[in-house]
């Protein structure tokens, strides 16, 4: 019996998990398996009832919320009937089976019963991911065009060789890669200029003109991304054909950067 998640395009942590329950001892036992069998998901917080459920979706802003139907503030349905129309998945938990049809009103991934069995658990997990990955799609093209959109995409750096300065329009640069102390700049024209700056100082200087840094060694232009892969390992794919590794903690904080992006929140 294999209890890891299957799907091979999953990116780690990607998943921002809420876990709502009014009983500690199972919040705490469901993380542990959340962890344990699903390692697409990052549980980001959990809450005890109908009231602080509210509150922590507010805060949080999860893609998925396991969520438990019978607690001692109200129902589970009380909460979602209170943020209708909701933009995250629901998983809902629960040891009475007679609530699942009322719960497929609500969401149409599996209804999970306590005790949680490990391969439900993956089954449903893959199931949300099927759900969410589309909207995630859909963030990478609203960012892309909000940054074209922006002012800012007119910005040009300058980039120092070792014979030579360069004046490049952002929009031209589609990564920076580390290279011996010096800055490989990749651009759109197939072209490479080795800048005799260190990335972590094109860092500073372009993070807020749409970079972010995936990986020690790699600096991205967001206006670039086309998708993502975890084939084995986390790969952001860029215009051009190139696909570069992305430390899962920090893909998961470029996901987070670019729905501030969408949205119209400071980069």
């Amino acid at each position: 019996m294999e209890l890891i998640t299957k799907n091979k395009n999953i990116t780690k942590g990607l998943i921002r998990t809420l876990i709502i329950d009014d009983e500690e001892h199972q919040r705490q036992s469901l993380e542990k398996m959340v962890q344990m069998y699903c390692p697409s998901l990052t549980v980001v917080g959990q809450a005890g009832g109908v009231k602080s459920g509210l509150e922590a979706i507010q805060k949080y802003e999860p893609d998925l919320v396991f969520l438990d139907i019978r607690m001692a503030d109200g129902l589970g349905f009380d909460l979602l009937d209170q943020l209708l129309p909701f933009d995250f998945e629901v998983i809902f938990i629960s040891a009475y089976e007679q609530y699942a049809q009322r719960a497929s009103n609500y969401t149409s991934l599996n209804y999970l019963l306590k005790p949680v069995d490990p391969d439900e658990l993956i089954f449903v997990v893959e199931k949300a991911w099927e759900k969410i990955r589309p909207n995630e799609n859909i963030l990478i093209h609203k960012m892309k065009k909000a940054l074209i959109m922006d002012e800012r995409s007119q910005v040009k750096v300058v980039i120092k060789t070792w014979d030579n300065i360069h004046l490049i329009p952002v929009k031209e640069i589609l990564f920076c890669e580390e290279d011996s102390g010096y800055t490989k700049f990749h651009l759109r024209n197939q072209k490479t200029l080795l800048g005799s700056n260190s990335l972590n100082e094109y860092e500073i200087l372009l993070s807020e003109n749409g970079f972010f840094r995936i990986h020690e060694n790699y600096l991205i232009n967001l206006r670039h991304i086309i998708g993502f892969e975890n084939d084995p390992d986390s790969i952001v794919l860029m215009d051009h054909d190139h696909g570069l590794p992305a430390e899962s903690r920090r893909h998961l904080e470029m996901v987070e950067r670019m729905k501030r992006m969408v949205t119209g929140s400071k980069f």
